[in-house]
């Protein structure tokens, strides 16, 4: 009589070859795949715009797809020269920051407890008249500005100018933090 036990990298193995020869093969022959007639368009009279992904300063290639003026989809450029057809997975997820219901679209202030919307020249003024307080009370290297990913290069010339011109040398990109 002989030893029916199998070994762990055989039955690895074995496990591996059935569940690939399963997904070439199918498991059975009752598997239809639909026409290309049968699958309907989810956004009739869309159109297909490339645009450039804004999660950071990369310039990844997207083709949103765009109905009346609304982002509905999007794809990965293929032929894009920087992304190749390829996303991160924050570029992935673009859409879903425009809209997602969690989105922030005009500033907040919490008033006793209670978030409540504000202008923009309020939170600017307060933002502003906090920021100079605190340069006051404890000088100018009491603050880190810290520029973002999204940034062009302008722009981080720019608020690289802002940190000098605030009177401190405390400036980083968030990436490395």
């Amino acid at each position: 009589m002989s030893d029916a036990r199998i070994g762990r990298r055989s039955f690895l193995k074995l496990a591996a070859l059935g569940a690939g020869t399963t997904m070439a093969f199918g498991q059975n022959d009752t598997i239809r795949h639909a026409s290309a007639e049968e699958i309907k368009d989810p956004f009739p009279g869309s159109k297909k715009v490339r645009t450039i992904c804004s999660i950071c300063s990369a310039g990844c290639g997207i083709e949103a797809e765009v109905q009346d003026g609304v982002w509905v989809r999007q794809d990965m450029a293929m032929f894009h020269p920087i992304s190749q057809g390829s996303h991160c997975s924050k570029g992935i997820d673009q859409i879903d920051l425009t809209h997602s219901k969690q989105r922030i679209k005009y500033p907040m202030k919490k008033v006793d407890g209670k978030w409540q919307r504000i202008s923009w020249d309020q939170a600017v003024n307060e933002i502003g008249d906090k920021m100079l307080q605190i340069r006051k009370e404890d000088g100018p290297d009491s603050v880190i500005f810290l520029g973002s990913a999204k940034f062009n290069n302008e722009q981080a010339y720019y608020f690289r100018k802002f940190a000098a011109f605030w009177g401190t040398n405390s400036n980083d990109h968030v990436a490395r933090i």
